[in-house]
């Protein structure tokens, strides 16, 4: 199971392999997704905090890419964070999220990326709730329900 250190280490010296690579051009990815979607996915923009309703929705099932479809999350670790982005503890493999360093903004973070297509999720932090105490704190526009 991965932890903070881990994340840390990935995000220094390199993620797993995907289980498979997607690779568009920009004008595939703007015909496919929405203005939204492309500015969040791929040009690492965030959304309004609180503006999805998949923030209060916790049902059971999996949360895949938004723009490739690759499943990135299983429903039973999504949580409540308060932090009004949807919040999960663990991807739903080892090799679906990559980890690159983010120093924008005048902070040190750790961006997630979807590892088979680069889109831009959202962000980890290391104040979740056990076993991992991982919170991936996701854009809500770059996922989807992808089931039950």
């Amino acid at each position: 199971m991965i932890d903070w250190t881990e994340v840390i280490r990935r995000a220094n010296h390199g993620n797993p392999a995907p289980a498979r690579e997607v690779v568009k051009s920009d004008a595939e990815w703007r015909a496919q997704l929405t203005p939204e979607q492309y500015q969040v996915t791929r040009q690492a923009a965030t959304e309004r905090p609180f503006s999805s309703e998949m923030c209060s929705k916790f049902e059971p099932g999996s949360y895949a890419c938004a723009c490739c479809g690759e499943p990135l999350f299983d429903g039973t670790h999504k949580f409540e964070s308060g932090t009004g982005w949807p919040s999960f503890s663990l991807p739903a493999a080892d090799n679906a999220i990559a980890y690159v360093m983010d120093d924008s903004h005048g902070m040190k973070r750790i961006e997630t990326v979807c590892n088979a297509c680069k889109a831009h999720l959202g962000h980890v932090f290391p104040d979740g709730p056990a076993p991992t105490f991982l919170r991936y704190c996701m854009n809500a526009l770059a996922l989807r329900k992808a089931g039950p």
